[in-house]
């Protein structure tokens, strides 16, 4: 990638790993009988988020400026996976957590590394189903099931 780039993204996303802890904090502690509240996944995704951005900040101040040259910014996956994200947060209520988590997953998986289906396929099935069996069935948390037709 380019030097530029990747930190104008890592401060924008230091940016908004710093707007989602600000803002899950208006977020109240407890929700309908649930032992996690829902400020607990806004909160610990924001801190990963801010700590992996400025990793990425740190990274870019050390990098060698000689390799830079000839290489091409991928625009094309970057507006795939952001559509696809997107289509994920506005399709979440309607289908439900595993079956929207799964198909973004998926497409992720194949738009940064064409092939591996299989393989694709498994981890996007355990990550969502695992996910969501955490945090419904053992965290006593609230996620958007199954769609009900």
């Amino acid at each position: 990638m380019s030097k530029t780039f990747d930190r104008f993204a890592g401060i924008a996303f230091l940016l908004i790993g710093l707007l989602f802890v600000i803002e899950s904090q208006r977020i109240s502690e407890s929700s309908y009988g649930s032992a996690v509240g829902p400020d607990i996944f806004p909160i610990g995704l924001g801190s990963l988020l801010i700590l992996l951005s400025a990793r990425l900040v740190y990274e870019t101040m050390r990098y060698d400026v000689s390799g830079e040259k000839g290489e091409s910014i991928n625009y094309r996956k970057f507006i795939i996976i952001f559509v696809s994200a997107v289509v994920y947060a506005a399709l979440l209520e309607p289908l439900g957590y595993v079956i929207t988590t799964f198909a973004f997953l998926l497409v992720a998986f194949q738009t940064m590394e064409r092939g591996k289906w299989l393989q694709s396929i498994v981890v996007a099935t355990l990550f969502s189903v695992g996910v969501y069996y955490l945090f419904a069935t053992f965290l006593g948390g609230s996620l958007p099931g199954f769609p009900v037709f």
